[in-house]
């Protein structure tokens, strides 16, 4: 579940950190997977709001794929009855798979695990300032070490070989 952040300096904040973390976790996913007997991938996937249910699921794919191919107005048709169903939005898992095991990982949530102080403990998020120093930029060394951390814990709570 995406952070709630009514703070538009918390936002800026943020916007400022998430690609930064997101680079620096897959490259410290990498590191592990080196020495790991884990294989990894990352998937596209798309979240769905609890309230869509399978039909409606398949009327907005279905409409979804209608918008790649159609006209200016047709589009505009389609996007005007997108605008009252609930859309996905877009995830990206990555998924750890050794012999039989499989783990998927939700990898926006790692991302807000580096950037935002107790994530997701909290209803409404606090950046972590000592991610970013005293010129408002990122503080590279403390990002990379924080996202090792995360990334260290989630490899640390794999399942072990059954």
């Amino acid at each position: 579940m995406p952070p709630r952040i009514a703070n538009p300096v918390i936002w800026q904040q943020a916007e400022l950190l998430m690609q930064p973390a997101f680079i620096r976790l897959v490259d410290n996913i990498r590191k592990q997977l080196d020495v790991s007997s884990w294989k990894g991938t990352y998937q596209d996937i798309l979240i769905w709001p609890s309230e869509a249910t399978q039909e409606t699921k398949a009327v907005v794919t279905k409409l979804l794929e209608e918008l790649e191919a159609a006209t200016p107005e047709q589009a505009l048709e389609i996007r005007e009855t997108l605008s009252r169903l609930p859309v996905p939005h877009p995830g990206y898992h990555l998924c750890l798979q050794r012999q039989e095991q499989t783990v998927s990982i939700d990898f926006w949530e790692l991302c807000y695990q580096v950037c935002f102080i107790n994530y997701p403990e909290k209803e409404e998020v606090s950046i972590d300032t000592s991610l970013i120093d005293e010129t408002s930029d990122v503080n590279w060394q403390q990002l990379d070490t924080k996202a090792k951390d995360v990334v260290e814990q989630v490899f640390a709570n794999l399942p072990s070989v059954g």
